[in-house]
């Protein structure tokens, strides 16, 4: 088997001679450089609008009288759900349609409903406005994963997507950070307006200065020539491969530990041990933002610099990475020391980041340039539905559960028991989908 064969193979009928290429701001790395430096930013807004709850949720359940089920639902099941329905819509628009325009509208509408949530004064209120951000979100990482493989080829392919998704991590510490400090000074209300409302300028920048690149262009299209099929047709080809339909439950299972576990870590901090929201706040935005940039990027970078001798490396490593969550995981939940288990958070967040350059970059390897889009949002369907859907609510509903029951530690043994289970079942589906996706690559080009 040749390197191209067994790497992420470039389809041939694809790349036109040297002299066919057409001079476009693409052509510039320092211009690729640009447009990948504002959709991480455009994604850092994403998660700062969209974690800011996490650590506003201890003061919001006091004030609107709360249970942890119903703010699982917020932070969960209910933002997911409209999440991933109108991904799928969106995303067939963005293998359609002009991507960095749906980019900025969706950015526009998430910004808004970000701050529309601190005038909510009931559950259903703030329920409604979470919806609204969800649905707002959901046009915001397909048509950009689509952008990115265009723009960058196959060999560079999971590193740009690895820092595009440092984005999460950017967002994760300036939502942790500002939000627990915003919170502190002046109250959880103010912290959605001051969150919210700058991603509409955001939004203009987008619009104003990213140009919308050619379908295939890093694989050498000079046009958009090749035609978006139906969407049934898509999704049929993706089920129709063992190893996508195991990347999307290994991804789930990955995300479930990222929202499940990350999601309840500051309530478990503030329940557990004598500290302030603006010090766990501080504390979690250094851990998760360095920690877990550091992890995508990695996870990215390594699975680059061996998949391209073997497409399986970018499943083996992040089932690798995966595995050793176990252990610091039972660390952080069992030592009785805050110091060692506010530290022991940073790996947690490395290992579990590792994952999302490479398993985008495979998928994408999967499908031609008019399928990226909606392959995105059909992995994002299954790994939101199942990790940031169920996760949070999971581990609420079983922190109840062991509330009712009179346990002495009952959102710690909710998290163990669910963080756990979750990292070795994602380690089988990534081994699992390393054994086929070298033969599910060379059907492409049938």
């Amino acid at each position: 088997m040749n390197n191209e064969r067994a790497g992420l193979a470039v389809p041939s009928t694809q790349l036109p001679e040297a002299d066919e290429q057409v001079k476009v701001p693409y052509a510039s790395r320092l211009y690729r450089g640009y447009v990948l430096a504002i959709l991480t930013i455009v994604y850092a807004f994403n998660f700062i609008d969209r974690q800011l709850l996490v650590i506003l949720q201890e003061p919001i359940k006091a004030e609107l009288g709360l249970s942890d089920t119903q703010l699982g639902l917020l932070t969960g099941f209910a933002f997911a759900l409209f999440y991933v329905v109108c991904g799928i819509p969106i995303a067939r628009w963005a293998d359609r349609g002009v991507r960095r325009s749906i980019i900025a509208l969706a950015l526009t509408v998430w910004s808004v409903m970000t701050a529309v949530s601190g005038l909510a004064n009931s559950y259903t209120h703030l329920l409604l406005a979470r919806i609204g951000v969800g649905v707002g979100e959901a046009g915001g990482s397909p048509p950009a994963h689509s952008m990115i493989s265009d723009i960058f080829k196959p060999g560079n392919r999971a590193v740009a997507l690895s820092i595009y998704s440092i984005g999460i991590y950017i967002g994760i510490l300036l939502g942790f950070a500002l939000g627990g400090w915003i919170a502190d000074t002046f109250g959880w209300r103010q912290a959605f307006f001051v969150v919210g409302l700058p991603g509409v300028a955001l939004a203009v920048i987008v619009r104003l200065t990213i140009r919308e690149p050619v379908r295939g262009w890093s694989e050498g299209a000079v046009k958009s020539s090749i035609t978006t099929p139906p969407m049934m047709d898509v999704v049929r080809l993706l089920w129709s491969r063992k190893s996508f339909r195991n990347i999307a439950l290994a991804a789930s299972l990955q995300a479930f530990i990222i929202y499940g576990i990350g999601n309840w870590l500051p309530s478990y901090f503030l329940r557990n041990f004598d500290l302030s929201l603006s010090t766990v706040g501080a504390w979690m935005a250094l851990t998760t933002g360095i920690g877990g940039g550091l992890g995508s990027f990695f996870g990215g970078w390594t699975a680059d610099r061996f998949g391209v001798r073997d497409a399986r490396w970018y499943l083996w490593i992040p089932a690798i990475l995966t595995f050793f969550i176990v252990p610091v995981l039972v660390m952080i939940l069992t030592s009785g020391s805050v110091t060692i288990a506010l530290l022991l958070t940073a790996p947690f967040h490395f290992l579990s980041a590792a994952y999302l350059g490479s398993v985008l970059a495979v998928s994408h390897s999967l499908v031609n340039a008019r399928m990226r889009a909606l392959t995105s949002a059909v992995l994002f369907f299954v790994l939101n539905l199942i990790g940031l859907g169920l996760g949070p609510v999971c581990v609420g509903m079983l922190s109840d559960h062991f509330v009712s029951r009179g346990l002495a530690t009952p959102l710690a043994s909710a998290l163990l028991i669910c963080g756990v289970i979750a990292a070795l079942w994602a380690c089988l589906h990534y081994v699992l989908a390393a054994n086929a996706i070298r033969q599910d690559i060379a059907r492409l080009g049938k």
